[in-house]
């Protein structure tokens, strides 16, 4: 991966991880950094997940690749957020 497609990697993370927080309701106690680091996983996971379904590539805006990244960085935001909001913590 060249220096281009890291830094693509992430600012699609940063955007996806703050949707991905976005969808979750209420206040997440994690920091920006957590988000972020969330959101660049989710956007890969979520562009292998779509390659394997076949819907990575489609003419246009890839609608559906967006909303796996989304929904995992959502399940990522609020799994950590739980995690972190454990008592004894």
């Amino acid at each position: 991966m060249e220096i281009d497609g890291i830094i693509s990697a992430i600012v699609i993370g940063v955007v996806i991880g703050v949707l991905g927080r976005l969808v979750i309701p209420g206040r997440q106690r994690i920091g920006v950094l957590w988000t972020i680091l969330v959101g660049i996983v989710a956007a890969f996971v979520g562009s292998w997940i779509a390659s394997a379904f076949g819907v990575a590539d489609t003419d246009g805006v890839d609608w559906v690749e967006w909303l796996i990244q989304i929904g995992l960085a959502a399940v990522g935001v609020a799994a950590l957020d739980r995690s972190r909001s454990r008592p004894g913590r």
